[in-house]
């Protein structure tokens, strides 16, 4: 079976890596694991906290890709 062909005119999109943190927005921090970027930190308190109430038992962080923290969402 041959593989297809990639046209050359297709501009080539690259997923961000999961081992290195992102460099500008809010990104929610499952046990320890980058997930979810947001532009806001109000939408990644939000998404947060409705995984929380689903899932209770996870750790959930918000992290601010500019000033390099983590917070803990209680």
């Amino acid at each position: 079976m041959k593989k297809p062909v990639r046209s050359t005119d297709e501009p080539e999109q690259k997923a961000p890596r999961a081992d290195r943190p992102p460099t500008e927005g809010f990104v929610v921090i499952v046990d320890g694991h980058f997930k979810s970027e947001f532009d806001t930190v109000e939408t990644a308190e939000a998404s947060g906290r409705k995984l929380k109430s689903a899932y209770p038992m996870l750790q959930i962080e918000i992290y601010d890709a500019v000033t390099k923290v983590r917070t803990l969402l209680s």
